[in-house]
């Protein structure tokens, strides 16, 4: 677990091993090639994947951590379980008083897989009750305030609310991604899934066009619930 005396930037929640790397591997790869710490945290083991098992999945969600120099916590929540439940409240609310970050991420709560949304209002909700004295998690650790939350795309294409330019780790972000061969490479023996059918040409495609917009080659989109005062880098001035 994280110690005081270190700080991290960002702390990035996804409901399954590869959500974050989908919505914002780039921006991680970026961040850390600063010196910047970003921890990774995967709310369930995505036990009901069509494809793979846990254990294939534990493997490549250490590997593609390690390309984006990120660290990995994962907690055990249910696949396909991701309610408003006060445990799982509590539990991510220990994951934030531990890591006490200065960026939260979650992935945005407009998406196809239920479970994606469902992360994003459980982060919500633990991002506000971390900062509450009194609030109970079971750990004993004093409340925290994360300066902001930001939320990645998974699924779809939504108008973003600022870009992140990820140009120069486009490349390490698909390298991440391929590390997940389980879900995105096709064989005899995969279940048809959207994954498996060109999923990683369409990010490409997508993050190619978020980067026309800011005429940069590649960025990632962020939507977030207000509007954000910048000064300088996004990360402000850790």
């Amino acid at each position: 677990m994280n110690s005081s005396a270190e700080t991290v930037h960002i702390l990035s929640f996804g409901a399954h091993a590869d959500d974050v790397e989908i919505g914002m591997g780039g921006t991680i790869a970026k961040y850390t090639a600063q010196g910047k710490k970003v921890v990774i945290c995967d709310l369930t083991q995505a036990e009901l994947s069509s494809n793979g098992n846990v254990k294939t999945r534990n493997k490549e969600a250490a590997k593609a951590a390690s390309i984006l120099g990120a660290e990995r916590i994962g907690l055990d929540l249910p696949d396909r379980g991701l309610f408003l439940k006060e445990d799982y409240i509590k539990q991510i609310v220990g994951i934030i008083r531990t890591y006490r970050p200065k960026l939260v991420f979650a992935p945005y709560f407009e998406d196809r897989h239920p479970d994606h949304g469902n992360c994003a209002r459980l982060v919500d909700e633990a991002v506000f009750s971390a900062g509450i004295r009194k609030f109970d998690d079971g750990t004993g650790l004093p409340p925290h305030k994360a300066d902001r939350v930001h939320y990645y795309m998974i699924n779809g294409f939504h108008q973003p609310d600022f870009l992140i330019d990820i140009s120069e780790f486009f490349e390490m972000k698909k390298s991440s991604l391929n590390a997940y061969g389980s879900q995105f490479m096709k064989n005899d023996k995969s279940f048809d899934t959207p994954l498996i059918n060109g999923y990683i040409e369409s990010l490409e495609a997508r993050e190619y066009l978020f980067g026309k917009q800011a005429g940069v080659n590649y960025a990632e989109g962020f939507k977030t619930r207000g509007p954000l005062l910048l000064d300088g880098d996004l990360l402000g001035e850790i």
